[in-house]
């Protein structure tokens, strides 16, 4: 069943409520066939406490360090956006891996991974793969920060090989259009791909990433026409054209925590103040525009957070291995 645009529909997950949208058209559950199983370790494994045992390790973690949630996001998109899929791979170690490859570079989070594995090890060894680690790591993170708590199906298997040449992240200065072509060969669509990038509500990314907006778009010696030029000038403070170095610019700059979960990501992209192209361009699709025109208000908070939810399990879902395919990994830098 399709969402319509429009067309109000209930939107659940194995009978959990997550929302009633009245948005553009997009898929309303998890990609069939659908492998995985909520409460998986509590229902079907020794480890049955599995999750809570994630969830305290990452509070510890987050109480520490706020971007904890950011970097998490990141490392799980980079998993579950390459060509491998969710399988884990993103954090095998190896000098041709994933993590090695130049949209990767800058990823963190993999040690914070791997204090949550020791302790999964010496509670309930070989039971918990790191995939899932990641995945419901990632969900307890982002709920600390504001995001819902949604559910996270699992039972994944962490994958054996990790190469440069899974990864496909397309440049951040691509067009909404490249965009969604990008998320529909994941199996994803327009809606999870607006809401997903959502995630941009926290975090930073590197000058080199914007150079082309603030100097140079599309080649024309001129910044990007479509950007706020008040904050045109604000960014190439931050980002002089002869810079040395290669500074962190906030991808949603804001008063107070830098890393919370808020819907002002849509409304900045209604003011053109989006730091990435790929989500200013958001403004420039019909579709695109009329979900950031949904989120933006404070009224559509509470329908990005449902929405999210569900763009999460969907991207969570892509190419898992279950059964005997794959392997639990014992650490999670390195095969068994």
């Amino acid at each position: 069943m399709m969402r319509e645009r429009r067309k109000c529909v209930f939107v659940s997950l194995v009978g959990i409520a997550l929302m009633s949208l009245c948005i553009v058209r997009g898929e309303n559950t998890l990609q069939s066939p659908v492998k995985l199983i909520w409460h998986y370790y509590k229902l079907n494994t020794t480890c049955p406490d599995a999750e809570e045992y994630i969830k305290h390790q990452v509070k510890l973690f987050w109480q520490k360090d706020k971007s904890i949630t950011a970097k998490f996001l990141r490392l799980l998109s980079a998993d579950c956006l390459s060509k491998n899929g969710c399988d884990g791979s993103i954090l095998l170690d190896g000098p041709n891996s994933e993590k090695y490859a130049p949209q990767n570079q800058g990823l963190q989070g993999f040690e914070e991974i791997d204090k949550i594995k020791i302790v999964l090890e010496d509670r309930c060894p070989g039971v918990v793969s790191c995939t899932d680690i990641l995945n419901l790591a990632t969900r307890d993170a982002a709920h600390l920060a504001g995001a819902p708590s949604y559910p996270v199906f699992t039972g994944r298997r962490d994958g054996f090989t990790s190469t440069i040449d899974a990864v496909d992240l397309p440049s951040p200065s691509i067009s909404w259009q490249e965009g969604l072509n990008y998320f529909q060969s994941k199996g994803l669509d327009v809606l999870d791909m607006t809401t997903l990038l959502g995630a941009h509500s926290m975090g930073k990314t590197h000058c080199r990433y914007i150079m082309d907006r603030l100097y140079n778009f599309q080649g024309t010696q001129k910044p990007d026409p479509s950007m706020d030029k008040s904050f045109l000038k604000e960014l190439r403070k931050k980002c002089p054209k002869k810079s040395k170095t290669d500074p962190t610019v906030n991808l949603t700059p804001k008063s107070g925590n830098d890393y919370q979960f808020t819907g002002l990501y849509y409304s900045r992209i209604l003011s053109r103040k989006a730091v990435l192209g790929i989500d200013q361009q958001l403004l420039f699709g019909n579709d695109t525009n009329e979900i950031v025109q949904e989120f933006a208000p404070k009224s559509g908070f509470e329908d990005f957070r449902r929405s999210f939810a569900l763009s999460m399990s969907r991207m969570g879902n892509i190419k898992v291995l279950t059964g005997k395919d794959g392997e639990i990994r014992q650490h999670c830098r390195r095969r068994n």
